[in-house]
């Protein structure tokens, strides 16, 4: 017995069996703060972009402004478009309301032709009504072009 002593003593093996329950201990504690570092790593771009994103949105809408706009405007006209459609097809689903709309639009085109462009005289009062109308909505004398 007192040889199997001897070695344990000259070897150190106690120290290197304290030392073993301390490289575990550590590696377990070692091992949680380094996940939790992994965690950060990871986080920290994450809130980086997230806060660098307002002003990132900003400076892209500043340089892209109106292609930004021509492309919803052309969004907005498709949808617009499409919407059309779909009411024009529910209200010919509808049974008699369909020929009662064509027979509208026949009388008023019937209307407008007599009313309008029979004589020349209607149709340069027309010609008048529509140079107000363009005046009105371009805002300024499209004649002095």
């Amino acid at each position: 017995m007192d040889s199997s002593k001897t070695p344990d003593t000259a070897t150190g093996s106690k120290e290197s069996v304290s030392l073993k329950p301390e490289t575990t201990g550590t590696m377990v504690s070692t091992s949680e703060p380094s996940s939790l570092n992994q965690v950060q790593e990871l986080i920290e771009p994450v809130f980086d972009f997230l806060g660098k994103l307002p002003d990132e949105l900003g400076n892209f809408f500043a340089d892209y402004q109106k292609p930004l706009i021509t492309l919803l405007i052309f969004a907005t006209g498709i949808v617009s478009v499409y919407v059309t459609l779909s009411v024009i097809n529910a209200i010919n689903d509808i049974p008699l309301l369909s020929p009662v709309l064509e027979l509208v639009g026949l009388g008023y085109s019937v209307w407008f032709v007599y009313r309008y462009l029979l004589r020349a005289s209607t149709r340069s009062e027309l010609l008048q009504e529509f140079e107000v109308l363009k005046k009105q909505v371009v805002g300024k004398n499209t004649q002095d072009h």
